[in-house]
């Protein structure tokens, strides 16, 4: 606060008080001038018992506004200074009176001479100023001598109180390989002193913990990154100390501190690698299609999306049997099988798998290609299969009547495995049904073990059952449908009796009976004529014609073997 060069060496002396002046010196503060012929808008008010004009005091006083240096711990009342009317003449006569806030508690006047001294110690925090009210009067009369004026006395501040951060850590976050000034976060400090009176709440800021990654702006505590390559790989934590000094950072000055927590986010700056270039997977060669075999992973020192993997097999014989996909975090790849695999035709599949990031980054292309590859050896392995027969079904045929032991046929099966186990067979009876046929148990040869009749069972259908020599819980079966072939050996029966009644009136060519027989057996064993024995064709009346070896029904209309000569009735 600047001082008046009419007040410098009161200024000198005691820089926070300021005393009474007469109206024709030059006070900073207010000047209360009580001329009666002017009415200024500062003037002192006149109490009501001195309305009367004949009473308009001929002189006034005036003040300056008082200052009271807070905190004062002295052992004497601080002086804050004098109140003076140019009616006093020094004579005791004048009595001095101060009402409103703190008077005669906080502040307290010597009426006789005016002086004003604080008895308590002062907060300017708490309250930054005090509003009173000054009067003069006659001590003798009680008459007043200069109207009740209000002034302020102002509780000056004191740098007491350092600055203060928001109460425990914050946090904060910043990408890393962030470029070098990029801002992080601002933290501001507040202090309780007058920011309108000298340096006590000019507040600067500095870091005391964190450099060489970090800066504070001292002006605005904008808190910045110092260095370019920061690596969240490679440190992703920083605690950083900031203070606060009040009087502009000089010595002396009061300071707080705070701790900013920074935290570098992950940005996609590392390529995936697999950890090894070649790497070997054992699959039975019996593992179902469609399932997972096994799992790969790519590492990546990256984090969340950044991460995140696509997996691809690249050579096409491979891609051909197997499939590989992304499991649900997207991090591994799950292989699977496309195709079933078989030890016997191949032992080996070679997988060149390929694994990169979904989400590159092209600010960090220069780092290289954002993927890796490596090399998948599948062993599959052996596993005890059971017998396969040489055919899915058989078909097998024998003739009827044909004796006990026959052959029918054969059927074969062999061990796919590379231990290529012997095979013995078996005829399945579960329901221990009488059985017709045997089967060999080292050659496989179906034999019958009885005559079979056809026209009483044509079809036979029996289960065939294969088992290792070595291992006899491998079993496989096979259906064998064994058709048995006609002979002839069934005659002709004629259906129906051997009389035939003819009327009397019966014309020639009339049809007098139908004759049906029968054949049990088939296709051209079952094929059959009718004819009359030659030895019975003497002078008879009748004739038959044959119906090509099915039932005849009208013999006159059909045009077969004429038997007999025509006869007249």
């Amino acid at each position: 606060m600047r001082v008046p060069a009419g007040v410098a060496a009161v200024s000198c002396l005691c820089p926070l008080v300021v005393l009474l002046c007469v109206v024709s010196q030059s006070c900073y503060g207010t000047q209360v001038n009580l001329s009666p012929h002017t009415n200024p808008r500062n003037q002192t008010k006149l109490l009501d018992t001195d309305k009367d004009s004949h009473h308009w005091p001929k002189r006034s006083w005036i003040w300056n506004q008082f200052f009271v240096l807070e905190e004062h711990i002295g052992p004497e009342p601080q002086y804050i200074g004098k109140l003076h009317s140019n009616s006093d003449k020094g004579d005791g006569s004048v009595r001095y009176i101060l009402s409103g806030e703190g008077a005669g508690s906080i502040f307290i006047i010597d009426e006789t001479t005016g002086d004003i001294h604080a008895a308590k110690s002062l907060d300017r925090e708490s309250k930054s100023h005090y509003v009173l009210h000054a009067r003069a009067i006659d001590r003798w009369t009680n008459r007043s001598l200069e109207a009740e004026s209000e002034f302020i006395i102002k509780v000056q501040d004191v740098n007491d109180n350092a600055p203060t951060f928001p109460t425990g850590p914050s946090s904060a976050t910043v990408p890393e390989m962030s470029d070098i000034g990029t801002s992080v976060v601002q933290v501001m400090a507040s202090d309780a002193d007058d920011p309108t009176y000298g340096n006590s709440a000019k507040i600067v800021y500095s870091i005391l913990e964190g450099q060489p990654y970090f800066s504070v702006d001292p002006k605005t505590g904008i808190i910045r990154t110092a260095m370019s390559d920061m690596d969240r790989e490679t440190r992703d934590h920083y605690a950083v100390v900031i203070q606060a000094k009040d009087m502009a950072g000089s010595v002396g000055g009061l300071s707080g501190s705070t701790t900013v927590n920074i935290t570098l986010t992950d940005v996609n700056d590392n390529p995936p690698k697999f950890p090894q270039k070649s790497y070997q997977l054992y699959v039975p060669e019996l593992a179902p299609v469609g399932k997972a075999v096994g799992r790969i992973r790519a590492n990546d020192e990256d984090e969340g999306q950044n991460a995140e993997m696509t997996y691809s097999i690249t050579n096409a014989d491979a891609a051909a049997i197997f499939t590989i996909s992304t499991d649900a975090d997207r991090r591994e790849g799950i292989i699977s099988l496309k195709q079933p695999l078989n030890y016997e035709k191949r032992k080996v599949h070679t997988l060149n798998i390929e694994g990169s990031n979904t989400h590159p980054d092209s600010r960090f292309s220069h780092l290289g290609p954002f993927k890796d590859s490596t090399s998948l050896r599948v062993i599959v392995g052996d596993v005890d299969e059971p017998p396969v027969f040489s055919m899915d079904y058989y078909i097998l045929d024998v003739y009827e009547n044909s004796p006990a032991g026959t052959q029918v046929g054969t059927v074969t099966a062999v061990d796919p495995d590379s231990t290529n186990s012997g095979i013995r067979y078996f005829i399945e009876n579960e329901e221990e049904r009488p059985l017709y046929f045997t089967i060999g148990v080292n050659s496989g040869i179906i034999r019958t073990t009885q005559g079979l009749d056809r026209e009483e069972t044509a079809w036979h259908n029996i289960t065939v059952m294969a088992a290792e020599v070595d291992n006899p819980r491998m079993v496989s079966h096979v259906p064998v449908t064994i058709q048995v072939l006609d002979v002839n050996d069934n005659i002709p029966s004629i259906s129906g009796g051997n009389t035939v009644t003819v009327c009397e009136s019966t014309k020639n060519g009339q049809v007098i009976q139908t004759i049906r027989a029968a054949d049990l057996d088939n296709f051209a064993n079952g094929k059959f004529s009718f004819f009359v024995p030659p030895e019975h064709q003497v002078k008879t009346n009748f004739t038959v014609k044959d119906n090509r070896g099915k039932t005849s029904n009208r013999l006159n209309h059909l045009l077969n073997i004429l038997l007999c000569s025509p006869a007249s009735c």
